[in-house]
């Protein structure tokens, strides 16, 4: 049975950032004069030789997600159903340990905030939960798929890992894309972070793109939480995992998100800090290796940044998300996961979006649609 932690096992976290680090400018002017670049080519463009050819590099970024994508960004938002969770996470408010009032949401409750998001214009949505098996396990998210999928054209999940056995009814009840980070692939470390519960098995979430590939879903979201480890490593091994699985599973779409660290109550310092112009060049790196993917960004981000990051290669973006289930009508003043940092209005994002010369798609797939595939 495939597996990526067989392709994992081969590589050594300290060798992987060696050789990042050692890279030097022959390697990345090669990696900015071939079209088609491999994986050693994306180590040179992450590396910090790279960073006098910024520019270059988000020209060319800029240019190729044109090219494939268009002037277009696709709007999401995200839907916080619960924050009951059975793990303990240093870097999460919704962690076990930490003291707050636990909600999750009813049908009634889950149908207010699919309203109000409706009024705004959303049709792509990200149901997002704690981890939390009894409560807001499998059963809970089937009926909350089949209770707003005549409501959006798309639904995404970020919920715990689950069988491939556990995909396949959610997929057949409407579920379009799932989102499972690995938070970063430095061993060690996630074990420190994640001391307790069902995510503490390194091993099981790593897999659990393979379960989803193998399952069937339409689309895999990846990424690292950027400040627990050495960015530049944990996003080298994103990529390896992304490769492996568009070989393995070549009929299902990817997405890429950058999410960092962001303040919550009683909060993790990041041990490694990304800045705005790591963050700038990843994303650029991130399209010279692959035109196709999908490179995602959320609120987690200034005002600042998305405005002039937008136009580097990002593809889809939330505006005015609520990190608290029940943040947007039923329970805004609850705690949330995390701080988001861009809170402007969803009508005012999108006009600065279009200001900007991209159109702003709120559909682009439709769960009847399969039908026709």
């Amino acid at each position: 049975m495939n597996s990526f932690k067989n392709i994992f096992g081969q590589f050594q976290w300290d060798e992987v950032l060696d050789s990042i680090m050692s890279k030097n400018e022959v390697d990345v002017l090669r990696a900015l004069s071939t079209s088609k670049r491999t994986l050693d080519d994306f180590k040179a463009l992450i590396s910090p030789a790279a960073r006098p050819y910024l520019e270059n590099m988000a020209q060319l970024s800029s240019a190729i997600t044109k090219k494939r994508f268009g002037n277009t960004m696709q709007m999401y938002a995200p839907m916080y159903l619960s924050n009951e969770c059975q793990n303990i996470c240093t870097y999460c408010g919704f962690s076990m340990t930490n003291a707050i009032p636990r909600k999750t949401l009813t049908n009634e409750e889950i149908l207010k905030e699919t309203d109000f998001l409706k009024s705004k214009g959303y049709d792509h949505v990200l149901l997002v939960t704690g981890e939390a098996n009894k409560t807001v396990g499998v059963d809970y998210i089937n009926n909350a798929i089949q209770l707003i999928q005549s409501k959006f054209a798309n639904i995404s999940i970020e919920v715990q890992p689950m069988d491939q056995e556990d995909y396949e009814p959610l997929i057949k009840s409407g579920l379009y894309a799932v989102l499972v980070y690995q938070e970063t692939y430095h061993k060690s470390a996630y074990r420190k972070h994640h001391p307790k519960g069902r995510k503490s098995n390194f091993n099981y979430r790593l897999e659990t793109p393979d379960r989803l590939g193998r399952a069937g879903i339409h689309k895999i979201g990846l990424g690292a939480l950027f400040g627990l480890e050495d960015w530049r490593a944990d996003s080298f091994f994103t990529a390896l995992h992304l490769q492996y699985l568009q070989k393995t599973y070549w009929k299902t779409k990817y997405s890429i998100s950058f999410p960092r660290l962001r303040p919550y109550s009683g909060g993790l310092e990041p041990k490694v800090e990304m800045t705005d112009v790591d963050l700038v060049q990843l994303i650029c790196a991130y399209r010279l290796l692959d035109e196709d993917v999908e490179l995602s960004m959320s609120t987690r981000e200034s005002e600042n940044f998305r405005e002039n990051s937008i136009n580097l290669g990002i593809t889809s973006i939330s505006a005015a998300s609520k990190t608290n289930p029940g943040g947007y009508v039923v329970q805004p003043e609850s705690l949330e996961q995390f701080e988001i940092s861009d809170e402007r209005p969803t009508e005012k994002f999108a006009e600065l979006l279009k200001n900007k010369g991209f159109e702003v798609v709120w559909k682009d797939w439709h769960y009847n649609w399969q039908q026709f595939e």
